[in-house]
């Protein structure tokens, strides 16, 4: 399968990179300066995709800085709404399926049940609005697609929770971490093996119920904090660094934009549809901790 992905140096990208290599997929990233969403127009993007050849295309380039996006919105919308519309766009001239990464912000948080595909939308800042004005270009612009919801991504790529926990606990034997936030963590090297399940089975056959949206998030539930303490008690078993977890209020960690009470995602549609169920969240944790942990004795 030749998949190509848009966008460079983000977690999910880099996954697929690494599993699409390992699984015989050939994964294509597409970025700056050759794909530009936020500045290329409609006939740009199609016109790069165009020359990638692709068997499917994965819609992974976003505008995620949630804070920052607060204050700069139309750049956001650019590239999460106009951006993804003009990827999708494309896919459907081309004549190939196309698997869109999106996120539970797209809700309001309230609420302590896992959040289904038909629950209403609420997004509560600039990031969740756009990610869902992205989504609706999406299923506008390409209905051969697959839209898959997903949370709180870490991986031994780029800048995550992970790896912020380890950095700090190199320097700090205390931490606040908020408790009062739940939701399903979710390694991006799973992310990558869903969305090329995902995009075979798009290619395999036209079924109408592969289409549409999807949540994919690793199995089971924690707060920040619940995973704060899994990250060092990992951590520790591999001779790494650890901290105390001290539970803090949302209240007591103010930030720009509000952050979900309720991150949960009900996955079964995915499973029941296309027969994928990423793993435990400890399980992949495991996984990822001993890459981490690995890499910083390396840098000692």
């Amino acid at each position: 399968m030749r998949v190509v992905v848009t966008g460079v140096a983000g977690q999910v990208v880099q996954s697929l990179v690494e599993r699409g290599m390992a699984l015989g997929h050939v994964v294509l990233p597409l970025g700056r300066p050759h794909l530009d969403l936020a500045q290329a127009d409609a006939p740009a993007i199609a016109a790069a995709l165009a020359l990638a050849r692709p068997e499917a295309i994965v819609s992974a380039a976003a505008y995620t800085a949630v804070d920052k996006a607060e204050s700069e919105p139309d750049l956001a919308f650019a590239v999460n709404a106009a951006g993804a519309g003009n990827v999708a766009a494309a896919a459907q001239a081309l004549g190939v399926p196309l698997v869109h990464l999106s996120t539970d912000y797209v809700f309001s948080g309230a609420g302590t049940r896992a959040w289904r595909e038909d629950d209403p939308t609420e997004p509560q800042g600039v990031y969740g609005a756009s990610k869902l004005a992205g989504e609706e270009a999406v299923l506008a612009a390409c209905p051969n697609s697959a839209i898959l919801r997903t949370a709180w991504v870490y991986s031994p790529f780029g800048a995550n929770f992970v790896k912020t926990m380890l950095r700090l606990a190199e320097t700090r034997e205390e931490l606040g971490v908020v408790a009062d936030q739940a939701g399903n963590p979710t390694s991006a090297l799973d992310i990558a093996d869903g969305v090329l399940a995902v995009a075979a089975n798009l290619i395999g056959g036209a079924d109408p119920a592969r289409r549409g949206l999807f949540h994919m998030a690793g199995t089971g539930e924690t707060s920040w904090a619940g995973f704060a303490k899994a990250i060092f008690a990992a951590s520790a078993a591999r001779g790494g660094p650890t901290a105390q977890v001290n539970p803090i209020t949302t209240a007591e960690f103010p930030t720009p934009a509000r952050r979900p009470a309720n991150s949960r995602l009900d996955c079964t549609r995915l499973a029941a549809t296309h027969g994928v169920r990423l793993p435990a969240w400890q399980t992949s944790l495991d996984k990822v901790m001993d890459r981490l942990v690995a890499a910083q004795g390396e840098e000692r």
